[in-house]
This record gives structure tokens, sequence and C-alpha cells, in this order.
């Protein structure tokens, strides 16, 4: 599964909603993914290994590096955490809504005091981390349709234990928030968990045991699901009024009173610091101060938390910005101690080690892309984007390493499907490493010629060959077709500089694209098939930035048919089947096939993606590089860092 969409903005790179659950698009709040043409064939920074340089740590793929850990100070402090424009925490009730699922709400606000089952992402590299994870892996059983869960001897800020009666109370409160709307939690997916449980139960105080109606995909649920659930305090939260009675949450009524309470607590942003509700924890911190107006917070330790950490722990404020003009001359003034680098400050970066930061960056593990609207059928483009020659000759007209080095100031990684080049994941595509579709203009002419085409360069092309046959147009090309369509594009930086150079090197090929300028907004919900049929023949190619992968990255909501991530009505078959197999088959690695799949079949224009940098000052180190690697994959772990003077 995949989130939602990102706008490929200048605000710290890409505002971004969590890597867990499915694409949300449509009435819901989303939180944000004329040139020559360019030069160069190569790949982007990174080697294809980890190294280790006078203890300093290089990632594949990254920018910058990080410094051996320095000796600790033995005193915490407050350390500053820069929070971009717009990131103002809205929703605190660790089951995120669909309009509430924002990393600003999520990793770097509920997850340090609700952190989930299974904690995602390890460092930058996509998998989980046991070590931070409140519960063990599952076992599984049933072919697949039981798992037995076992929760670690965490302990609750109140000095309570955290147990299986907990999972119980958050997996029907869960049950409950669906129920009442599709929209309560974010993950859902409507059909499957959790409407698919048919019945739990707790033998023990550490062991939940889960019987479903059908199999799944062990690693999907584990990653995707499960990893996008923290575990809530039953004996705190089993009420619903302030001063009421506890009471049995497996009632599913009582279960829906519940949700209504925490909920409508939840809304209620002024008192968050205030309400003893959110005061149980079971993260390595708690609220002590929140402005519901500017986004600010501080949190200090848990005294309890189980997890690892550094010892003695700082406190981790939060600290927002109106601009990113602002944030980045806070970093110069060094009157922020962690601080991400925007875009448009990319070229500075060389600055930072004399300010006294070090600096370090990597993509987020997501993708880019320009998406077709395979139901358009101005000028037959519904036909002409269905056949696969047309859209290998668009791919090797996308100059992925000219972009990075012209418009990501060399920051930044090749992607050449769903799966990013870099960060590694585990699942990622033998055909993806390298590129299938290398840049090359005229590559993308034998392949027009080649089916039928006339090709006009500086032109445009039309068909010669109407047919089905060898060297012909394709089903439902007629004669004089034209290769002349248009594209609109997110004017957030970088994306106008890409589709530029992009319509430049089509033209070339006698490929016309007519582009047009919107935002990111009034994209979604415009021209979108599903949401806004009525302007199915407005659009023929829509770039607003890109998707952010969950870790076990199936593209299930967003490229299988009538998916609720569809925003082109792409449909083929064999990536439906695909797609089942890596959410229901037993095998971890059925979503590996799919993403080889979708790297040659082509169901978009796969995109270069940004490196997402961040600066933080030298007199800090943290426990393990991961607690630094992970800022860019926009979650932080501020339980590890420390001072050293």
């Amino acid at each position: 599964m995949i989130s939602a969409p990102t706008d490929g903005g200048s605000s710290a790179r890409r505002e971004t909603t969590t890597r867990f659950g499915q694409v949300r698009i449509g009435g819901v709040a989303l939180a944000v993914a004329a040139l020559a043409a360019l030069g160069g064939t190569g790949t982007s920074h990174g080697s294809t290994s980890t190294v280790t340089t006078a203890g300093a740590i290089t990632v594949p793929g990254a920018v910058g590096s990080i410094p051996a850990a320095g000796t600790p100070s033995g005193t915490a402090g407050s350390i500053t955490y820069a929070l971009p424009p717009g990131s103002v925490a809205d929703w605190i009730l660790p089951i995120p809504t669909t309009a509430a699922n924002s990393v600003y709400n999520v990793f770097n606000f509920e997850s340090q005091m609700w952190p989930p089952m299974y904690y995602t992402p390890n460092g930058s590299t996509p998998t989980v981390d046991s070590s931070l994870s409140v519960a063990n892996a599952p076992v599984w059983s049933n072919r697949d349709k039981t798992m037995t869960i076992t929760v670690k001897p965490w302990k609750w800020s109140n000095g309570q234990t955290v147990t299986s009666k907990d999972v119980l109370f958050t997996l029907d409160l869960i049950k409950a928030a669906v129920k009442a709307s599709p929209a309560n939690w974010a993950s859902y997916t409507p059909g499957f968990f959790p409407s698919t449980i048919t019945s739990m139960s707790t033998p023990n105080a550490t062991t939940i045991v889960v019987h479903m109606t059908r199999p799944v995909n062990p690693t999907w649920m584990e990653e995707d699901i499960l990893g996008s659930i923290p575990i809530l305090p039953s004996a705190a939260w089993s009420k619903d009024s302030a001063h009421g009675p506890v009471l049995n949450f497996t009632n599913p009524a009582n279960a829906a009173k519940i949700y209504t309470f925490l909920s409508t607590q939840s809304d209620s942003v002024s008192t968050y610091a205030s309400n003893k509700l959110w005061q149980t924890v079971d993260g390595p911190y708690r609220l002590r101060s929140f402005n519901d107006v500017t986004g600010g917070f501080t949190m200090v330790p848990n005294t309890s938390y189980s997890g690892p950490h550094a010892n003695p722990m700082s406190n981790y404020v939060g600290v927002p910005f109106t601009s990113d003009a602002a944030e980045w001359n806070a970093i110069k003034s060094g009157s922020v101690d962690f601080g991400y680098v925007a875009e448009q400050d990319v070229p500075q970066i060389p600055a930072l080690t004399s300010l006294g930061y070090n600096y370090f960056g990597l993509p987020d593990f997501g993708d880019y892309f320009v998406d077709y609207n395979f139901k358009d059928k101005t000028g037959h483009f519904n036909s002409v984007v269905a056949q696969l020659y047309f859209r290998q000759a668009m791919q090797h007209l996308e100059n992925q390493a000219g972009q990075i080095k012209a418009f990501f100031g060399g920051d930044g990684d090749p992607a050449y499907g769903p799966i990013p080049v870099y960060p590694r994941s585990p699942f990622l595509p033998s055909n993806a490493a390298t590129n299938p579709y290398p840049f090359s203009v005229q590559d993308a002419i034998s392949l027009l010629k080649a089916h039928g085409w006339d090709v006009t360069p500086n032109g445009t092309d039309t068909c010669a060959q109407p047919g089905t046959g060898s060297g012909e147009c394709g089903a439902g090309i007629p004669a004089g077709t034209k290769l002349a369509f248009n594209l609109i594009y997110n004017v957030g930086t970088p994306i106008p500089q890409q589709v530029e150079d992009l319509a430049s090197d089509a033209r070339q090929a006698g490929i016309k694209l007519s582009l047009s300028g919107s935002n990111f907004n009034y994209m979604i919900f415009n021209y979108n098939d599903a949401t806004s049929p009525a302007n199915e023949n407005e659009w023929a190619m829509e770039d607003f930035g890109g998707e952010t992968n969950s870790i076990y990255p199936t593209q299930f909501g967003f490229l299988n048919t009538g998916g609720p991530g569809q925003l082109g009505d792409y449909s083929n078959p064999r990536a439906d089947a695909l797609i089942n197999q890596s959410i229901s088959g037993s095998n971890p690695a059925a979503v590996t096939k799919e993403a080889s799949f979708f790297t040659t079949q082509l169901p978009v224009l796969w995109q270069p993606v940004s490196d997402y940098v961040w600066a933080w000052k030298s007199d800090i180190s943290a426990t393990t590089p991961t607690a630094i690697e992970n800022l860019t994959q926009y979650d932080d772990t501020p339980q590890f860092w420390y001072l050293t003077n």
C-alpha cells in the first residue's frame, strides 16, 4: 500500500502523509510531492554499499555523511527540531483519520508518545526496526488466516504493564472507528483489515490471537497494516466521558462510545497538554506544552520508557517556522539544532559545515511520476496511451540524470519504477536497479517509426499505418492521429523545470506536449477520473508530485483496477493478479514481482526523486546513526540524540 500523494513543493522538499495506508484522494484534507535537452547519462551520487571512513557513515545514494558519535556530555538539555510551514499538529489520538494522516501528526508527534507495534523504518532502510517495536513478530498459522502476537514487557508511563488486553482494546477501537466511517482510520480499505477479523482472544497477558476470514500476506500485514497501529492504554482510555467508569470495550456499542469520546477529545487541540488522557504513554516522550496556534511543542522524557534510548534523554522541542526562508535563517544563526534544507537552499549546502552543522540527505522512500489518463478520448489519447510502445518511447524521453544535475543540484537519485534505487529496499527488483529505458531521443523515434508513425522532429507525428498488426499504430488509432496532447503540472519547484525539459525532448521526437500550470489541491480534486468523471477528457497527463511508498511497497490502492487511489484508470489483469499475491499470498517477495512488472509496463512515466536533506549542530550526536538517517524518511527518534558539550 502507498500513502497519499505528495506535491513536490519546496517546503522541506515534500510535505507528505504517512507511509502506511492506501492512496487517499478526493474529499479529504491532504497534507502536502523552456530548457534545452540536458546532458548526462550516468546515475547520481551514491555507491552500492555503506562506507565507514574514520568513523563517519556514508549511506548509498546519500549526500553528506553521519560523523562518528561524539562523547556524551552527561547532561540533558532541550534539543530543538524545525517544523516546516503548515505543519501544525491537529490530531493526537493515535488512530489517524484520513484527513489527519500527516507526518507532522503521526511521526513527529503521536509516535513519540505511542509508537507502533512494528516500527519502521530502520534508519533510512525501509524495513522493520525490531528494537523499537512494542511487539514481537507475529506467528502465522491456519494458512495465514490466523496471527498470534506477543507484546514485549513494556511499561506505561503510569507504571502499568502493556498487555494483550491493550492490543485487543486497540483493535476493537479501530473496528468501531471504521464502522462509523471508513475515513476514521487512514490505513483502512473497505473490505480489508479489520473488517476481516472473525474473532480475537487473549490466552494470557502477553498474547493475542486474531482470526481472519481470508489469508493475508504476512509481510504486508506486519509492515503496512500493523506497522501503522500503536498499542493504546485500555485501563486509562476505556471510558466515554472524562470522569465516567471504565467500560467493557469488547461490547461493540461501548467501543463506539469510547471512540466518539476519544475523537472528540482529539478535536480539542487547545487541551492537548492539559488533558490527562494524553499523559498515559508508552513511547519515549510525553507532552508538556503545546501551542495550538503555531504548532510549537515541548516533550519531556517518559521516565518509564522501556525501549532503547540515550542516557540521559533531552527534551524534544518542535519549533515552528512560517517560511522556509525563516527556517534557513535560523540555521545560519545557529538558533535551531535540527533543521531541514529546503529545495531552494540546496546550493548553500556546502556552507553548512562552516556554520557548525553536519548534513545528510536521501530521497524519501517513494516515487515521482507523470500520471497518464487512460480514459481521455481527446485526440484518441486513450488508445495511444494504451500502447506499451508509446509509454516506452515517453520513458526514453525522460532524462533522469540530467534533471538530477540541473534541477536537484545533484542531490537526487534515479527511480525506474515504483521502488526507487535509493534508499535501498530489500524488495528492489533487478530490472529497477539500472535504467531499462535509458534517455535517448533516437530510441523513442525508432519505437514510433517501428509502429507506423510518421515522425516529424520538432513538428507533430501522425499515424501513417493504422491497424493492429505488426508495424501498425494499434487498436483505436485512426490514420492521421497526431501525437499532441496536454500535460498539466503542479507549479511547485522543481516540477515546472522537469516537465519543460520533458516537453523539449519530446518535441525532438515529434511529440507535442502542451503544458499548463496548476496547483496541487486543484489537480487532485479536478483531474481524477474517479472523483471528477466530468473532467476525464480534460487532461491527458498530469504531474502533481508523487507518492510515498509503504515499507512493503505494494501498489494496492493505486495501480489495481478500481483502486481508491487511481487517478487515470490504469487497468491490467496481470497487474491485478500480482497485487493480489502481494497482499494475500504467502511469498514475502511477491511485491518484488509486482514492482518488476510496473517497471517495464510503465503505468506512469517514472521520474527521479530528490533528496530530503537535514542539518544538525556538530555538538549533537546520536547513539546510533539510524537516528540521523531516518530524518530523511520524515521520521525522527530524538530519544537517541544527545549533547556532546
